[in-house]
């Protein structure tokens, strides 16, 4: 969708309400060396550029991407079900080494309180993408979504919005350099995997960025719920096309400045007695939204807007 109109301003009020301002392979036996540190296991054992991944969803989606080095496979003795049977055969097809470890192994490794689910994946980090990546490539379909991040810095959070957005299609998620998490197995896990899939730019100016995808024929629509413009009463045409959509931290919200270059502001409406919603939450019924127009239009994945 072109980008002709001139945007749509409403006062720079920050987010209060509403949108928080937040073949069987095989298989080698080896020692672990050295003391084990829960925070960075990876740095304590002299292991360089490693990440372990853990729980059975992290792992299967990072086998399945392709995206990472992958190292080596851990599965605790006696798991021997079907979804330890999916992983090593997804390690076996990459060539990736896999090792029975016990629970005392385990737990040296990760800590005795971690749900590792007897799996693990030691990996290399996540690469990134770039601004460019994700606004400069020919559009798949007309109709590509980004997400971008204001502050939101809980890995949880960051998880949970990834593991919605690329369900919901989303082509990529945009953090910023201060104020938000690393890639981290943690991030990983609390979007069961998503991460794995989802390319991820990281900004130095917000601002800057989302002028350069309007630029590029994106439109930017910022959660802000005390100026924003009711989600179901916004037009098709609004929710069609190229889109980035700004979600804010809890507390603090999309900050003024970020806010003053939307196209469209919009809010989620409330009528019960709780004045918030996680930002998580807030994202996936903005973000569905955006799908169930499209599904409604008849704008299948890959096709460009009529």
């Amino acid at each position: 969708m072109p980008r002709a109109a001139a945007p749509l301003r409403a006062s720079s009020r920050s987010v209060r309400r509403h949108f928080p301002s937040e073949s069987t392979p095989e298989i080698h036996m080896k020692s672990d060396a050295g003391r084990r540190s829960r925070r960075s296991p990876a740095r304590a054992s002299g292991e360089v550029d490693v990440e372990w991944l853990y729980g059975f969803h992290s792992v299967r989606e990072a086998l399945r991407a392709r995206r990472r080095r992958l190292d080596r496979l851990w599965i605790r003795d006696g798991r021997t079900g079907r979804d330890e049977a999916e992983l090593v055969g997804l390690a076996g097809e990459l060539g990736v080494p896999v090792e029975r470890v016990d629970r005392a192994r385990l737990a040296a490794r990760f800590g005795p309180e971690e749900p590792v689910q007897g799996v693990a994946l030691a990996a290399g980090p996540l690469p990134e993408s770039t601004i460019d990546d994700l606004i400069g490539a020919s559009p798949r379909s007309g109709n590509e979504v980004l997400v971008a991040l204001d502050g939101v810095e809980d890995p949880q959070n960051v998880g949970a919005i990834a593991r919605v957005a690329e369900s919901a299609g989303a082509a990529g998620l945009i953090l910023t350099e201060r104020r938000a998490p690393g890639l981290t197995p943690a991030v990983s896990r609390a979007g069961a995997g998503a991460i794995e899939w989802l390319p991820v730019a990281r900004v130095g100016n917000l601002t800057r960025s989302l002028e350069a995808a309007q630029a590029a024929g994106f439109w930017v629509l910022a959660a802000e719920p005390e100026s924003g413009e009711d989600l179901y009463s916004m037009p098709d045409a609004t929710l069609r096309g190229r889109l980035v959509i700004v979600l804010g931290a809890e507390g603090r919200g999309v900050r003024p400045g970020v806010l003053k270059v939307a196209d469209h502001r919009v809010r989620l409406p409330m009528r019960g007695h709780i004045e918030s919603l996680n930002v998580s939450t807030a994202g996936a019924i903005l973000l569905y939204e955006i799908l169930r127009r499209q599904i409604r239009a008849g704008i299948p994945a890959g096709t460009e807007s009529p």
